[in-house]
């Protein structure tokens, strides 16, 4: 399982960057009209260009704004981000992933389709959530991967879900472990309770200790002054926020954050 993994960031610790996609058709945040569609696109090129020349590792597509969530994601989003993502495809010119919020099934169907290396979402676990009740079944993904003809893809799975709360008593190191175990992931992700909020340095600590030969990044917000010490315990990273104007989640990537946290990350 690790072997995909590396087969697509290769042996260091990667730099994971997000390309937040404006909202989506379906979504009430949606701005609708006529180039609508047209400003998404241009948006998330202008993100991916920056990101790109800022020398991350990876980016990663995500409906970050098709607030509120849902568990099963419009089918309209999931077309949407993959027209957007195949419009970009002239522009990546690195290994790209995609989540679509929060459904392991849309994930995967976007990622046959636009020829992503990676996917994350929450592949396992309980929770009780801001969308309700949260109950997905990594069995019925991982097949779905396979039966896709995509059993190179990598998957990542987050084991502590934003917006929620496990209804799983076991400690989040030994749920991580359990999951390695009985779900096959490529990675773990550990996280933060919302998004652009850190994931604790014990709970990155404790389930790096519990799987030391499976990837373990830190999933959510990782800054400037904070991605030394968790490159210190982790085996990478995926960032959004920290690299937007003013750190927020909903403005554009700002190329001279992008650039200050990858010189940052490596220590220049």
């Amino acid at each position: 399982m690790t072997s995909r993994f590396r087969s697509v960031f290769g042996p260091g610790k990667p730099l994971i960057a997000m390309v937040h996609l404006g909202a989506l058709p379906g979504a009430p945040l949606y701005a609708g009209g006529g180039g609508a569609l047209e400003g998404i696109v241009e948006a998330a090129r202008r993100d991916l260009d920056a990101l790109q020349a800022a020398g991350f590792d990876a980016v990663m597509f995500g409906n970050e704004n098709d607030r509120p969530y849902e568990l099963k994601a419009d089918a309209a989003a999931t077309a949407t981000m993959a027209y957007v993502i195949g419009r970009l495809r002239g522009h990546l010119r690195l290994p790209f992933g995609v989540d679509v919020l929060w459904d392991p099934m849309a994930t995967l169907a976007l990622a046959a389709a636009t020829g992503a290396a990676f996917a994350r979402e929450i592949f396992t676990g309980a929770y009780a959530s801001d969308m309700g009740l949260w109950t997905p079944d990594a069995g019925q993904a991982v097949r779905y991967r396979d039966r896709l003809g995509r059993a190179d893809l990598a998957l990542l799975y987050n084991v502590s879900a934003e917006f929620a709360w496990s209804l799983d008593r076991r400690s989040l190191a030994d749920r991580a472990r359990s999951a390695v175990f009985s779900s096959l992931p490529d990675a773990v992700l550990v996280s933060g309770q919302i998004t652009g909020e850190a994931a604790a340095m014990t709970d990155l600590e404790a389930v790096k200790r519990a799987l030391p030969a499976t990837p373990v990044l830190a999933n959510t917000g990782v800054k400037h002054g904070t991605v030394r010490e968790v490159l210190a315990v982790a085996d990478g990273c995926i960032v959004g926020s920290a690299l937007k104007i003013g750190g927020d989640t909903w403005k554009p990537v700002d190329p001279e954050r992008a650039a200050e946290f990858v010189r940052a990350a490596r220590g220049r």
